[in-house]
């Protein structure tokens, strides 16, 4: 799933060539994101464009060879005058008279070559890992006094263009790799990316971009590169990466000398710098893009709908574009006059948080009466806080959701769970940058972020981005592989553990606190990788333990009996919830379930199931026969729980742990392949002596039925759950605010 897709798409053709193109957003100035070799498509930007598109009206296109564009195999095809044109012809078709140009790699080229042939069309240029032939000498792939090694032999074969027809795949894996583009520790998931956009396009359109015509305007020498940088007179910015080990460093130089622009050198950064490191990128832009418009403003004004307004004469003087009749208003508050404000970052991942969130959130407002608690997430999380009274902040409405990006990972009961993780990537990039807004526009005391994934990982990856106090909540840690993914996932998974423990032994200061819900015990006794700590003991030493949060208080609760009442259960009623909780997998347990009724009503005459289908999953698709109900909600479920008989539920910590404070018996089925439910779950269970596993393989209709019946038989004998949790984890986070 994408973060951000287009609001208009469509294709342009020149010479025969149709290219595909694709608009983001409404209003703005334009920006456009130019193509760089066919090697990769558009989605090269996939890190930038939702930020930029909340701001602008961002065009991308991709390149002839790529994407949904054509792949034409005649050099001729990708001559620079080719390239200019179709840029100016997305441009025509997109609407966009005048844009801030942004090229990547080649796209520099071109940014510069639309520059000279049409400058009216341009307000400012920002080049990335800048590749102008002929304005630098040529250098090895090796960064010169870099400490990076030089390229194995075995690297320059796969590099050779002789090869590519032979070994094409072989060619795309070495060009993606570490010593060459992506030399940046921990870059596997972008590596990933590039591997699967060069096998994109093939061999002989690469074949054909090297033997395009050598002609203007295309720079034969140093004279002709250096007057095709310095005829730029519009505003212009570079950015290069020092272990860039395509380009380097120097034709950034020379272009920001040339021009007179500004240059940003990023220490480390290799040449897709933008997509490793895309939050200080994005920062850079947007501050580009604003000032370059702040500029055109103050000039007079060459908006999109402006730019090709006839020049003021005498006869026709210049008339100022009208004001907007409505001001913006802005309030600025005395400091000791500010409430209290304490923003939770609530995963939308399952409804398990919020319910959780939302006790510690009580708790804390006990202990801090003057605290003003609001809520940065998405549905279904926003429909349960509102429904509680909870103010849900309007900068929740910018974020892209995380709970449609797993259910599209799903395949029936399968979610590899640490996959779409990883394949989240620039939704985490495009809902950072909305909290990173948010902290810039209004003034908070505490953050509490319990497992916002992308608030973690990117404020400890800009620790200079910190600007109020935070504190993590989290029921696991460790990314750990299931068998099935063999070496691979193996791999990758302590890969991301590595990262992680770097970080934050690196940056303690980033976490104020770190609150593990549960207890030392709850942690599975595994490492974190080969030559990796041991998880219990690094967290031991890492976070403070608040103990099980459950929204559960069999104190506060009316008798099971007259609690059985008030919900509708008469006394004779064997009551199963079936609940597959918010995200929406889980639809292929509920079909099982409904098959499994009739069948567990034969061995249990007086059973009644109540299914439970979640926000994201439809009822209607159930038919709900006697003694079957259907609901897609239920606002206190967890009463339905602590009043049922049986449960039959999946893996997720929330629902299981919700049923072992209850004390009731249980059918937990596992998601497969999802790492959390079958390792750190189980671990859990286990400890609690609670519920009964049935694996899916197992769970038919005939299996459900029996699994149903057996329960009902089985005395409980579970470990007893606190009933502080809420109140332990916001005494650790109360004295930050």
């Amino acid at each position: 799933m994408q973060a951000r897709y287009p609001d208009t798409d469509g294709f342009v053709a020149h010479d025969g060539v149709r290219i595909a193109y694709q608009v983001f957003g409404r209003s703005g100035p334009a920006v456009v994101l130019l193509p760089t070799w066919p090697i990769v498509p558009a989605r090269v930007w996939k890190m930038q464009v939702p930020h930029l598109a909340r701001r602008c009206r961002v065009v991308t296109f991709d390149p002839r060879g790529n994407g949904a564009s054509d792949r034409p195999t005649v050099p001729e095809a990708y001559a620079d005058t080719a390239i200019v044109a179709d840029a100016l012809a997305v441009m025509d078709a997109a609407g966009v008279d005048r844009a801030v140009l942004v090229g990547y790699c080649s796209g520099t080229r071109s940014a510069l070559q639309i520059a000279a042939a049409a400058p009216e069309r341009v307000s400012g240029i920002v080049t990335i890992a800048a590749a102008v032939p002929h304005l630098t000498p040529p250098r090895e792939p090796a960064v010169a006094g870099s400490g990076a090694p030089s390229p194995s032999p075995e690297w320059r074969a796969r590099m050779d263009p002789a090869s590519w027809r032979s070994d094409f795949p072989a060619f795309v894996e070495a060009h993606s790799g570490p010593e060459f583009m992506t030399p940046e520790p921990y870059s596997s998931k972008l590596r990933e990316d590039l591997v699967e956009w060069g096998l994109e396009t093939t061999a002989e359109v690469l074949l054909a971009t090297r033997q395009r015509p050598q002609v203007p305007p295309m720079p034969r020498d140093t004279a002709e590169a250096e007057a095709l940088v310095a005829g730029v007179r519009c505003p212009l910015l570079a950015i290069a990466g020092t272990d860039d080990r395509c380009q380097g460093v120097r034709p950034s130089e020379r272009i920001a000398a040339l021009t007179g622009g500004d240059l940003v050198v990023l220490e480390g950064g290799g040449h897709t710098f933008f997509a490793r490191h895309p939050v200080p990128v994005n920062l850079m832009l947007e501050a580009f893009i604003e000032r370059v418009a702040a500029g055109e403003r103050h000039a007079g004004g060459t908006s999109d709908s402006a730019a090709h307004a006839p020049a003021a004469t005498a006869e026709t003087p210049f008339e100022a574009p009208p004001r907007d009749p409505t001001p913006r208003v802005r309030r600025w508050t005395r400091a000791l006059q500010r409430p209290r404000r304490v923003l939770f970052v609530s995963s939308p991942i399952g409804l398990g948080h919020a319910r959780r969130d939302l006790a510690i959130a009580t708790e804390l407002r006990a202990l801090r009466p003057d605290v003003r608690v609001e809520w940065l997430t998405q549905h279904p999380v926003t429909r349960f806080l509102e429904a509680h009274g909870e103010s849900v902040h309007h900068a929740s409405e910018l974020l892209a959701n995380e709970s449609q990006h797993i259910e599209a990972e799903a395949s029936g009961h399968e979610l590899n769970v640490f996959e779409s993780i990883r394949r989240m990537d620039e939704i985490f990039v495009a809902n950072f940058m909305v909290f990173n807004d948010l902290l810039k526009e209004e003034p908070f005391d505490l953050v509490i972020g319990d497992e916002a994934w992308d608030v973690d990982h990117f404020l400890l990856e800009n620790p200079e981005l910190k600007r109020v106090r935070f504190a993590w909540l989290t029921d696991f840690v460790g990314w750990l592989p299931m068998p099935e993914g063999g070496a691979r996932e193996a791999f990758l998974a302590a890969e991301m553990n590595e990262e992680m423990i770097a970080r934050v032994e690196r940056f303690p200061a980033v976490r104020d606190r770190a609150v593990f819900i549960g207890d030392p015990e709850d942690i599975v006794n595994e490492r974190f990788g080969p030559d990796l700590p041991g998880i219990r003991s690094w967290v031991e030493a890492h976070f403070d333990f608040a103990g099980y949060v459950t929204t559960l208080d069999q104190r506060s609760l009316d008798s099971r009996e007259a609690l059985r009442e008030r919900l509708g259960y008469g006394a004779d009623d064997v009551v199963c919830v079936v609940s597959v909780g918010g995200s929406g997998v889980g639809r292929s347990l509920l079909e099982r379930a409904v098959a499994a009724y009739p069948l567990a009503k034969a061995r249990v005459p007086a059973l009644r199931m109540v299914l439970v289908t979640g926000p994201r999953i439809d009822p209607g698709a159930f038919t709900a026969v006697d003694g079957l109900e259907v609901h897609g909600y239920l606002r206190d479920l967890h009463h339905h729980f602590a009043a049922c008989d049986t449960a039959l539920v999946q893996g997720g910590l929330t629902t299981t742990m919700e049923l072992t404070a209850a004390r009731r018996p249980f059918i937990h089925v596992p998601i497969r392949r999802h790492f959390e439910q079958n390792i750190h779950v189980r671990h859990r269970l286990e400890r609690y002596q609670a519920g009964q596993r049935l694996e899916f393989e197992d769970a038919t209709p005939e299996g459900i039925a029996d699994a149903i019946a057996s329960s009902l038989d089985q005395p409980v004998r579970y470990r007893d759950v606190a009933n502080d949790g809420a109140a332990r984890a916001a005494r650790i986070v109360a004295d930050l605010v």
